[in-house]
């Protein structure tokens, strides 16, 4: 149980959302046409606004923006504020992902996110 006990509930929290980030943003940017349905499932403005802006090119950012965030979380020498706000901003992101694309069957996961996020973010 001594092993529980050096374990920092920040870097747990930090670990699994940057592995999260750093999975689904490479994925994003090595198959985009298979997360295309997530704009499909958006409001028809946001989604006309993608559209016009090129859906390949919207995803690629999104995934270069994931991998950027997980950097913030994994890199142990960034500032703490940085990665607070990170926190943040994951929490908020995943409420509007429910908010805008709705309950699915994955909703669960955003929830356990939207916690995660803002478990980092208060405990900073």
């Amino acid at each position: 149980m001594s092993i529980f006990k050096k374990i920092n509930a920040e870097w747990v929290l930090r670990l699994s959302l940057g592995a999260m980030y750093l999975y689904s943003g490479i994925d994003i940017i090595r198959h985009p046409n298979a997360w295309s349905w997530v704009i499909r499932d958006l409001p028809t403005t946001l989604e006309n606004w993608i559209v016009d802006f090129g859906i390949e090119r919207f995803l690629h950012f999104q995934g270069i923006g994931e991998v950027a965030l997980a950097g913030i979380l994994i890199l142990w020498f960034l500032p703490k504020k940085l990665v607070k706000y990170v926190g943040l901003f994951s929490a908020l992101e995943m409420v509007a992902i429910v908010l805008l694309v709705g309950i699915d069957a994955v909703t669960f996961r955003d929830i356990g996110l939207i916690g995660s996020g803002l478990a980092l973010f208060l405990i900073l």
